[in-house]
This record gives C-alpha cells, sequence and structure tokens, in this order.
C-alpha cells in the first residue's frame, strides 16, 4: 500500500501519472496516423522538357483529385499526359485533396515528378458531409469524388480555364488539342453520347414526379417516357430561379423536376465527368457551384438519382454541353458499376483511355485477372513493386 503524507502530495502524483498516461497516448496515436498514410513508392520519372516551338506564356492548366486509394492512376494519369505534350513545362497541375493528406501527398509528387508545376488544393470534406446520398457503389460516394463541384472556388482566381480529368484516364495524345477546343458561349465542354438511354440516369421518381400536379402522389412512371419526351409544366428558367435560391422549403410547391430540360439548346445527352473542359469564369458567374449543391439537396429529399456525383451535372449542363469529339474519352473500360467486365474500345480513333466503372487496370493487373486493354495502361505505371524495393533496401 503507497501512503501519502499530504493530500497535496497526492494530487501532484496523480497529476504526474496522469500527464505521463496523456504522453504515450499521443505518441501512440502519431504512430498510428503515420502508419496509416504511408503511400506506395514511384519511380522517379524522366525529364520531359519544351520544344522549340513552346511558349512560355501558355500555360495549360489541369485539375485531378489525389487520395490514397487512386493514387496510381492519378500517377500513371500524369506521366501520360508530360510524355504525350509537346510543352509539358507549360503544363500546371491542380491537385484537390484533404488538408490530412496533403503533406504526403506533396512528398510523393515532388519525388516523382521533381519537375512538375502543381499546386495542391485542400479540399474541406465538410461542404458535402450533409449533402451525399448513397449511389449503387460505396467508392461514388467518397467525399473527394465531389470536389469537382467547387472547382471554381479552389482555384486561383488568374485561372480562367480547367481541364478535368478523372483518376483513372491515360492521355496518348498531345493535351494541347483539348485545351484548345472553343468552348464558344458555354460553360463546359465534353463528349456527348447521345444513343445512350438518359433517362436510366435518373429514378422513376425523377421523371414522374410533379408537385402541381396531385394526381402524381403514386409517383409512378410512363413506360413510354424517352430522351424526346420531356413532360413538364415548367421551364427551365424557373427550375434555375429556384435552384438559385437559397431556400428550398417551398421548393416542392414550384418544382417538375424534369422540366429542367426544357428549353435546352440541344437535346439533353448523357456526357462522363471524368473529361470536362470548363470555363471557370462563366462557371463562377452562373453560379454553377449553387446549382448542382441544390440538385444534391433535393436529391437527399426525393432520391431521384443512383450514380453518385454524376447526375447533379446532367442536371445543370445536359443539352449545354459543348460536345467535343469522342477520341477524347474512350470511357467504360473499367466495365459496368457492379461486375467491372472486361469491354472493348468505342469505334474510332482514340486520344484518351479511361477506365471508368468498377473494375480499375492497377487492380486488375496486380491480381493477375487483367483486361486485354488494362496492358495499354501497364506501361505508365510508375510503381515501384515489392521485390525491387526489398533489393534497393539489402
Amino acid at each position: 500500500m503507497i501512503s501519502f503524507r499530504t493530500k497535496k502530495q497526492f494530487h501532484q502524483r496523480t497529476r504526474r501519472g496522469g500527464s505521463h498516461k496523456l504522453h504515450l497516448f499521443i505518441i501512440l496515436l502519431l504512430h498510428t496516423t503515420t502508419t496509416a498514410l504511408r503511400l506506395p513508392e514511384f519511380r522517379e520519372a524522366p525529364a520531359y522538357r519544351n520544344g522549340n516551338e513552346c511558349n512560355d506564356t501558355d500555360s495549360i492548366h489541369i485539375a485531378m483529385t489525389l487520395d490514397a486509394t487512386y493514387l496510381r492512376g492519378s500517377i500513371a494519369g500524369v506521366f501520360s499526359i508530360i510524355q504525350h505534350s509537346t510543352c509539358p513545362e507549360n503544363t500546371v497541375f491542380h491537385f484537390l485533396t484533404t488538408h490530412r493528406l496533403s503533406t504526403v501527398l506533396r512528398r510523393t509528387i515532388t519525388t516523382t515528378f521533381p519537375y512538375l508545376n502543381f499546386h495542391l488544393h485542400h479540399f474541406n470534406t465538410k461542404l458535402v458531409k450533409n449533402k451525399i446520398s448513397t449511389s449503387i457503389r460505396q467508392s461514388l460516394d467518397q467525399p473527394l469524388n465531389y470536389a469537382r463541384i467547387y472547382l471554381s472556388d479552389l482555384l486561383p482566381i488568374s485561372v480562367h480555364r480547367i481541364i478535368y480529368f478523372d483518376s483513372d484516364i491515360i492521355v496518348v495524345d498531345d493535351v494541347v488539342h483539348l485545351w484548345n477546343i472553343d468552348l464558344n458561349s458555354h460553360v463546359l465542354g465534353a463528349p456527348e453520347y447521345c444513343h445512350a438511354n438518359f433517362t436510366n440516369y435518373f429514378t422513376p421518381n425523377f421523371w414522374s414526379y410533379n408537385s402541381i400536379d396531385s394526381n402524381n402522389s403514386n409517383n409512378s412512371i410512363d413506360s413510354n417516357v424517352s430522351n424526346d419526351s420531356f413532360d413538364s409544366k415548367v421551364s427551365i428558367d424557373s427550375v434555375d430561379s429556384i435552384a438559385s435560391n437559397d431556400d428550398l422549403t417551398d421548393l416542392n410547391e414550384y418544382l417538375n423536376f424534369a422540366g429542367v430540360f426544357n428549353n435546352r439548346r440541344t437535346k439533353p445527352c448523357y456526357f462522363n465527368t471524368g473529361v470536362m473542359v470548363i470555363d471557370v469564369t462563366k462557371w463562377r458567374r452562373k453560379r454553377i457551384t449553387k446549382k448542382l449543391e441544390k440538385w444534391m439537396e433535393i436529391q437527399k429529399r426525393y432520391r431521384i438519382y443512383e450514380l453518385g456525383s454524376l447526375p447533379p451535372f446532367l442536371l445543370v449542363f445536359a443539352g449545354e454541353v459543348k460536345a467535343v469529339e469522342h477520341r477524347w474519352n474512350q470511357h467504360g473500360l473499367g466495365g459496368d458499376n457492379v461486375r467491372g467486365l472486361c469491354r472493348d474500345l468505342h469505334p474510332g480513333p482514340v486520344s484518351l483511355l479511361h477506365w471508368s466503372g468498377k473494375g480499375k487496370p492497377w487492380l486488375r493487373l496486380d491480381s493477375m485477372r487483367a483486361c486485354p486493354l488494362d496492358g495499354l495502361w501497364a506501361p505508365y505505371d510508375l510503381l515501384k513493386h515489392e521485390s525491387l524495393i526489398s533489393d534497393r533496401r539489402k
């Protein structure tokens, strides 16, 4: 039995013991965090320099998300872009990431691409914490998938145009050709796929809901609804006015969801948000972020789609997209969102390969279950494999 002469002595000893335990806890926490943030190691990429025809003032700005899960894909994507660029030193990368990962990711990018011109932009995941709805695949629900919605807030005001790429792409052409497309008065340019059944990207509740018509309370949908039949009682101007409003309390008194596609410039078509050219100045002026957020809030209340961050872009932009050649998004190479089966290329020329869908080439290659087209991704993989790392450390 331990005795203390005074009450004061007892409290001093207790405080010292508690402080020691707290100190040990902090050390353990730091060690756990450091271990959890350990990233794969990558080989240093070759240095690619500008050709003689390059002008130092002609910068190309590219945005990509950066996280631990898709880091290997992002590294391969960056490598492919600079390898095929005539003016690689003119390319400025804007990586969207979280504050927690920024230090280790900066170290990884710097050691892999010592010459790369890049910036890290911290995305506050709290912005979408209460706006994300569960979708058909858990990976689609990650907050960083929604960072592209906030590009205009994250980028410097001096950036007027940006190319957004997903982390599962490989570019096999000079990206300047994509950068130089004429957006005219459009906010966004992307390859469109009008053969796809547009109605499939939204739930029956979306197509049937009409708060003006009380007879639609059963939320039934006409099986004959198609791309060419958007039943509506409100115009796009009315919808955009509501979407710009900060208060959604009385939204159901005014809105018939499908009416958003009325009066668009062209027929609303599906486009993949993994490759987009964006006029950031027009985006800011038209308050696009606010409109996308409003559709996410509507989704939380009415469940109008199932596919993560894609449908809000369709709701805001479908029928208002500057069409880009299909060669700039040979998408779907990852198969569907459930099984991720192998797929072939679409007919026509190829400037960009995109493994959208469940199957990712690095995972399939590692598991020895690669699809034929995954071999086109492999030459851009800079991962240091375990055998090489072990040999180097001996």
